[in-house]
């Protein structure tokens, strides 16, 4: 995502950059603090998606031990996790607007990684459901803290690329998830049960929990190092918006902000009914071993994913800097028809090695994107509003992508085809029909967007 002067709209960060630096503004941070904080919280990003995608490897054991259904687990992973990870964003974007950002993060990666290790001490449906809703309210915090760090350090030119290296968290975190989740959950699986000190006795799965979740009360600590960037705001002008005038704003632009937050929150669907059912596709259909199921979506999203978001990035910049004020929109539909004949078809090939190969393009293509959605949003918005404006978005994006996605797959294999073995047709219908109807949301968009940033340009002249 792309920040702007502290209350001043986004797109006006690069006019900051281009002309003579006003004095009532700070001076930006030097680049290497503000690439070092970049980097470090990079790393809890990567964190928070092993800790949320890892429960996605775990599907048959929690099924057996725990009795629960296709959907029931569907809901664990998805819908229980993004009602709560919506419902608090935007309450916490509000606190993010007005104190200490990085102290905020750090309280967010505690609570979300020790919520993650009492998955692996819970003995049933109810209790890892509410573990996991404390890793929901966690996790809510360090998107829209970070979105409005990055804008306080970096001039829009460079904003795209340093969101960018952020949002490598995301296949990278999912990536290694499916990686070192199933190397994990193949080593602990050597033996059915361990007997921990003040624990008692819990089962591989659950020991799986605890190995993933604790490291993350360490970086913690080190998040607690890093400077807080001085906010950018004009002498005289208010400091901070209110969540209705935050709202007021972005409905006054809904055709701007409807295309971008609905293009993108569809678009995110790809891949989370990649990483969760993706994976039981390989396992069901193809008889492919978990880890090595996992190994397969995790290293085409992982390596692939991280190409995509550095090249989309890199691909945002270079069309702003060609005066194309809609970039960011633009590679999000990129990105939407470079899916759709891979996720439509990818989980109905019934071949390993073409299911394999169809991977690529779909770890690529899903995170190109990724980087864009951020920075569109950064400069369409008000620097004071920037936080809440981020915790909307993302309320969208989590709902849509993390809550229904997984959901409506499993509800199909469940009610519709009623056959597990029928989950790559299912992963089909959702991941390829997400991707043509975000296309057709981003073209649609396309217009209205460009039309508001060169209105903000113009009131600002």
């Amino acid at each position: 995502m792309t920040e702007a002067n502290p209350n001043t709209p986004m797109s006006a960060t690069s006019q900051v950059s281009a002309s003579a630096p006003d004095a009532s503004e700070p001076a930006w941070p030097r680049p290497a603090i503000a690439w070092y904080m970049v980097i470090v919280l990079m790393l809890a990003y990567i964190l928070s998606f092993i800790d949320r995608v890892v429960i996605g490897l775990l599907v048959g054991p929690i099924r057996a031990d725990l009795g629960i259904s296709e959907t029931q687990m569907s809901l664990l992973y998805g819908l229980v996790f993004a009602v709560f990870y919506t419902g608090v964003g935007v309450p916490i974007a509000w606190a993010i607007d007005r104190y200490n950002r990085r102290n905020i993060i750090a309280a967010g990666v505690a609570l979300w990684s020790g919520m993650t290790a009492l998955c692996g001490v819970a003995r049933g449906f109810v209790e890892i459901a509410l573990a996991r809703i404390g890793v929901a309210v966690g996790e809510a915090v360090l998107s829209p803290a970070t979105y409005s760090m990055a804008g306080d350090s970096f001039p829009e030119q460079r904003l795209g690329r340093a969101l960018s290296v952020f949002v490598i968290g995301l296949p990278l975190g999912v990536g290694l998830a499916l990686i070192i989740g199933g190397a994990v959950i193949q080593f602990v699986s050597a033996s059915p049960e361990y007997t921990l000190p003040f624990i008692g006795t819990i089962r591989a799965w659950q020991l799986t929990f605890l190995v993933v979740g604790i490291p993350g009360l360490m970086l913690a600590l080190w998040i607690m190092t890093l400077p807080e960037p001085t906010r950018r705001r004009k002498t005289g002008e208010v400091e901070q918006a209110s969540i209705p005038v935050t709202i007021r704003f972005m409905l006054a632009r809904w055709r701007a902000y409807g295309a971008l937050i609905l293009g993108f929150s569809v678009l995110g669907m790809v891949l989370n009914v990649i990483q969760i059912w993706g994976v039981q596709y390989f396992v069901r259909e193809l008889q492919v071993p978990l880890a090595d199921a996992g190994m397969r979506v995790g290293l085409a999203i992982g390596i692939f994913g991280t190409l995509g978001v550095l090249s989309g990035g890199w691909l945002t910049d270079r069309w702003r800097e060609q005066g194309h004020r809609d970039a960011a929109m633009r590679v999000g539909l990129t990105a939407a028809v470079g899916l759709i004949p891979f996720a439509a078809t990818c989980t109905l090939l019934g071949n390993l090695t073409w299911s394999t190969i169809f991977l690529i393009p779909i770890g690529f293509f899903t995170a190109f994107a990724f980087g864009a959605g951020a920075t569109g949003l950064v400069i369409l918005t008000p620097a004071r509003m920037r936080a809440q404006a981020s915790a909307i978005y993302l309320l969208f994006v989590n709902l849509i992508g993390i809550g229904l996605a997984p959901y409506i797959t499993a509800a199909l294999t469940q009610y519709v085809f009623a056959d597990d073995l029928a989950v790559g047709r299912s992963s089909a219908i959702v991941a390829g029909g997400a991707a043509v109807l975000a296309a057709g949301l981003f073209r649609w968009g396309l217009p209205h967007f460009r039309s508001e940033l060169i209105a903000m340009d113009t009131r600002r002249s």
